[in-house]
């Protein structure tokens, strides 16, 4: 039970890591969120199922892929480490700089299954969440081996996205008005912090 706890606050960690930053998907669910609620509804549950097909694609991936470099994994893992170091390192650059976002144009009257389909094209071309979740797997093949640890973990990612992109949503609804550049850069630090003790993680024990 212990295990499946774990491998649930990994999974869940692994989508608050790409999910949190508030990058120019996060802009455009918030600016969705002032315009219509039924839309941002769709928009955040329509990322959170793409992080979940990612996710499960990578986990069902990378236990195959480390089977394949058996007897490399240190170097396997100090390589997928580096990559989820990489993506760390440009998130929490970009942070500093983070500023306000081009406006995006007006999805009034689309409906939630138009809007749905669209956030879910964009976020599919975003080859970071791709790779993020490639290297994460990849570097935790053993774990994630068995089927229901992969399951769990998978859920785990779901959960965490969706509850995050629909607090998003709601926050900007409620508010009525953009995130400030501080609050977003804080996200930033916060999601991209997350990948970096990822990094941290699956690099130990050194070869």
């Amino acid at each position: 039970m212990s295990e499946m706890w774990t491998t649930a606050v990994a999974g869940a960690a692994a989508g608050l890591g790409v999910a949190m930053p508030v990058g120019a998907m996060g802009v455009l669910l918030v600016q969705e969120g002032m315009r219509d609620r039924r839309g941002a509804v769709a928009a955040a549950a329509a990322v959170a199922v793409v992080d979940l097909a990612y996710a499960a694609v990578a986990t069902a991936l990378g236990p195959l892929v480390a089977s394949a470099l058996s007897g490399v994994e240190a170097w396997v893992r100090l390589a997928s480490a580096a990559v989820l170091a990489v993506i760390a390192v440009r998130g929490l650059l970009a942070s500093r700089t983070a500023g306000p976002a081009a406006q995006g144009g007006s999805t009034g009257g689309a409906g939630p299954v138009r809007t749905f389909t669209r956030f879910a094209a964009l976020t599919l071309i975003n080859p970071t969440t791709a790779l993020y979740f490639a290297a994460l797997t990849t570097a935790q093949g053993a774990a994630l081996s068995g089927g229901t640890a992969g399951l769990i973990f998978v859920c785990g990612v779901f959960v965490a996205s969706m509850v995050w992109q629909q607090l998003l949503v709601a926050a900007s609804g409620l508010a009525g008005a953009r995130i400030s550049d501080s609050a977003r850069a804080w996200t930033f630090r916060i999601g991209y912090g997350l990948v970096a003790v990822y990094a941290v993680k699956v690099a130990l024990p050194l070869p």
